[in-house]
């Protein structure tokens, strides 16, 4: 069938995918605890339940797991199963005051969609379902089953995809369209911990929303000396309601040294005035000035992956404890052990004791797999880049929770990755080549 067939189906679909999208951007589908009955929260529930309405409503065959940890919608038969694997959990929208509209009524303004989930990961994942939608309403014959599962837990502790490796059919192929084209070959590990020592500070307070976003601000008490110390440091703040806001720049974890971290900045103009605390002192003496946490590990760096990645992404001072989260993205050639054994060395320095909160291992998938050649000869014919190459990443995917699996698009090379951030969003046009893309990966799977 002739690609313009497609291409003018996929144009009359795209109002429709909007409204669908619409629908699942809607639901505020972060993680709350909120005593439902559902592992993550009511709003995720809904978000999955929601997604699910939608591929049915599209002919799916769809499934949602008694517990609420995943679901899924497929549709085709035969043997080979090729898996799609997106995730309806956000993370929080943090400072609603740097978004220009409401993270969760989302608009279209000047070629782009706004909303939290738009470009992580709600957006491409349906993007991906209407791709398979369209070239299905053109007449496509599919000679195998293609299965969108569905995640609940991506930006927490991935305590949905064990549940679904637990007691599902595993794909014979995937790849997950959560990330940026071409393709990504390989990711870091990624490792959450704890630093955790005794309170003797006197303070009590807390900051940031999650370990794997750079913290956009830390609201405190105002004092005219915090006040000039932040002046001095030059150091951006604003004052309103006897508060002082620390403003930084909120990125994902994977990139955290271009972003600014609002609670590096707190800590380290406390210890400048003489407010001593364990943390401030970790932070003020090996991370203020490096971008890499040098001091502690000194340069870790391959050439696959670039270098280890450390970000301070939560604080909390309560009576007892002091208790920092952080975030680190481990190159694929270094053992997680050992820098396991330097941070715990280096933190007893400062009377931290370690304890790691989540763990995700490197992927490698060759280069000259099938699975790898099949995708970026679509990439290729669909955009006519020839020059772009799959590239490594420090951020987790789910292409980590099964095997031949990799991260497949969707953000286009020179567009930026909004994810993470205030006024998260999508440009349109992009998304409908990232569509072409998928149609034209689909066919070839065929073969």
């Amino acid at each position: 069938m002739n690609d313009k067939i497609y291409y003018d189906k996929l144009e009359g679909n795209f109002p429709k995918f909007l409204k669908d999208l619409d629908r699942v951007i809607s639901i505020p589908s972060y993680l709350q605890e909120d005593n439902s009955k559902y592992p993550f929260g009511e709003n995720i529930q809904k978000a999955l339940e929601e997604m699910i309405t939608i591929c049915k409503e599209l002919g799916f065959r769809t499934y949602i797991d008694p517990q609420g940890y995943y679901g899924y919608a497929e549709i085709g038969n035969g043997d080979k199963l090729v898996g799609v694997l997106g995730h309806l959990d956000v993370v929080p929208p943090g400072d609603l005051s740097k978004w220009e509209n409401d993270p969760f009524k989302p608009v279209v303004k000047d070629g782009k969609y706004y909303g939290r989930g738009a470009q992580d990961d709600k957006g491409p994942t349906l993007a991906a379902i209407y791709a398979l939608k369209t070239l299905l309403d053109c007449g496509f014959e599919l000679k195998y089953r293609v299965r969108f599962i569905f995640g609940t837990d991506e930006e927490n502790l991935w305590r949905d995809m064990p549940k679904y490796v637990e007691k599902e059919e595993m794909p014979t192929i995937g790849f997950t369209p959560d990330s940026k084209f071409p393709l990504i070959y390989s990711e870091k590990g990624l490792l959450q911990c704890k630093l955790i020592a005794k309170n003797e500070s006197g303070l009590v307070f807390k900051g940031g929303d999650a370990m794997n976003s750079v913290p956009s601000n830390m609201i405190v008490p105002k004092s005219d000396e915090l006040v000039e110390m932040l002046k001095e440091l030059n150091y951006e703040f604003k004052e309103k309601d006897g508060k002082i806001e620390i403003v930084g720049k909120s990125v994902h974890a994977q990139v955290a040294e271009t972003g600014i971290n609002a609670i590096n900045r707190y800590m380290h103009a406390l210890t400048k005035l003489g407010k001593e605390s364990k943390s401030g002192r970790f932070i003020t003496e090996n991370l203020i000035g490096y971008d890499f946490a040098e001091p502690i590990f000194g340069v870790v760096k391959d050439e696959h992956s670039g270098e280890l990645k450390f970000n301070v992404g939560k604080i909390e001072f309560t009576e007892e404890n002091e208790i920092l989260g952080i975030d680190m993205r481990i190159p694929v050639t270094y053992d997680k052990e050992k820098i396991v054994e330097v941070l715990t060395k280096k933190a007893k320095e400062y009377g931290f004791e370690y304890a790691q909160h989540d763990y995700l291992k490197s992927i490698y998938v060759p280069l000259d797999s099938e699975l790898i050649t099949t995708l970026m000869s679509a990439y290729q014919e669909i955009t006519g880049d020839m020059e772009s190459q799959p590239v490594t990443s420090g951020g987790a995917t789910y292409a980590r929770a099964m095997n031949n699996c990799v991260a497949f698009g969707c953000v286009l090379p020179g567009s930026p990755k909004t994810e993470h951030q205030p006024n998260e969003y999508i440009i349109l046009d992009d998304m409908k080549k990232a569509m072409k893309i998928y149609m034209k990966a689909f066919e070839k799977f065929n073969k």
